[in-house]
């Protein structure tokens, strides 16, 4: 008799659509097989054209084993190098991860100064980044596009200007982890330098891959040895791993670590699922998703939102909302079968839950998943009057 699976409703790791599920099972191949070699090129390419960057612009693509985590280390890493010229770095931070990235930073010897908004759950005005800008003189700004411990979601295109207007020579450094897939998110048009994600949120793949792209103004910095020194890592190298991404899209077999074959099976079907949908449609179908849901919990239940709502700072691929006793409310949906999460802020962790809708679950109208967790969500109320 088998065990029913709960509905994981979580901020990520996400449901995965049956042909990504099914990608995990296969046996193994060799990582310089022609097989596999065939796969990761594909992969390579398709990051790039969901990332929205052409392959003129010269962008390289990087998918290695980790969490979306590791790709802080990655820039963190080859950005404040040995004789970097400008360790400076402005963090635009609008939660806990935006916060996180600050931390790394720091840990590789990187000057950081945060900018934060005016009240939790809403966006960095843009003139403080700007005035910001002005003061000082900085190597990189780092965004969080999506941050999920308050479903805060940042302005990207306003912020790139901004950069280009203030500071040209600056880094744009984006932590897309809750974004690409859900998120419009254009690399190229909007100037980026470096971004990040993780295979388990919207790009519908399971958990391990860090995913990452950067701009060949980036790239020409990172691998200059001779003018900005040696890497602060070893894993995280992009000196070490720029060849052998470059050799797999070229169709050729390359080895620096072993990548995670299934894994990467199994992303090469996500990507491939999100292009044949269409960028655009899909960003849409959150979008449809989170205004349903986010309606019916701020206006149908008379929640209040973590992120402003309705505004433009609050994102499609997950809604945070206060309660009066989440722990309650966590553990009703739990008895039911639907596993949502808690809040994670450090002023605010305890009053609110987290719930995610992403991939299949926003996008395929068929499945019943946020329809039954808003039910479960009254219900679970209603007990406490």
């Amino acid at each position: 008799m088998t065990k029913s699976v709960d509905t994981l409703l979580i901020p990520g790791p996400i449901i995965l659509s049956g042909a990504v599920q099914k990608a995990l099972d296969v046996p193994s191949l060799g990582h310089t097989s022609p097989e596999f070699v065939s796969i990761f090129q594909r992969v390579l390419k398709n990051t790039r054209a969901v990332f929205k960057s052409a392959a003129a612009s010269k962008s390289q693509p990087f998918v290695l084993a980790g969490s979306g985590t590791l790709g802080w280390d990655i820039f963190a890493s080859n950005f404040i190098l040995s004789k970097a010229p400008n360790k400076n770095v402005l963090v635009v931070s609008t939660g806990t991860f935006s916060d996180r990235f600050a931390d790394c930073l720091r840990s590789y010897g990187a000057q950081v100064d945060v900018v934060r908004p005016l009240k939790i759950g809403e966006s960095v005005p843009l003139e403080l980044i700007t005035e910001k800008l002005s003061q000082n003189s900085y190597g990189a700004v780092t965004v969080t596009h999506v941050d999920t411990s308050t479903a805060v979601l940042s302005d990207l295109k306003a912020i790139s200007q901004a950069i280009k207007q203030t500071s040209p020579e600056t880094f744009f450094v984006v932590d897309a982890v809750c974004s690409i897939g859900c998120e419009e998110f254009e690399f190229d048009e909007w100037g980026a330098d470096f971004a990040l994600t993780a295979s388990q949120k919207a790009i519908g793949a399971p958990a391990g891959l860090s995913i990452s792209l950067c701009s060949s103004r980036f790239m020409d910095y990172a691998l200059n040895d001779s003018k900005n020194g040696h890497v602060h890592g070893y894993f995280s190298s992009l000196r070490r791993w720029t060849p052998i991404m470059e050799n797999y899209e070229a169709g050729k077999g390359a080895y620096f670590a072993t990548p995670p074959v299934q894994l990467i099976n199994s992303l090469d079907v996500a990507l491939k699922e999100i292009l044949e949908e269409g960028l655009h449609k899909r960003w849409d179908l959150h979008r449809e998703m989170s205004d349903w849901f986010k309606d019916s919990l701020v206006n149908g239940l008379q929640l209040t939102s973590v992120s402003r709502y309705p505004s433009n700072m609050s994102a499609h691929g997950l809604t945070a909302v206060y309660v009066a006793d989440p722990p309650d409310v966590i553990a009703f949906l739990k008895s039911h079968g639907v596993v949502i999460a808690g809040g994670i802020h450090k002023d605010i962790g305890p009053k609110y839950i987290r719930i995610g809708h992403m991939g299949v679950t926003a996008c395929n109208k068929n499945l019943p998943y946020m329809k039954n967790c808003f039910d479960l969500i009254k219900l679970a109320l209603q007990r406490k009057k």
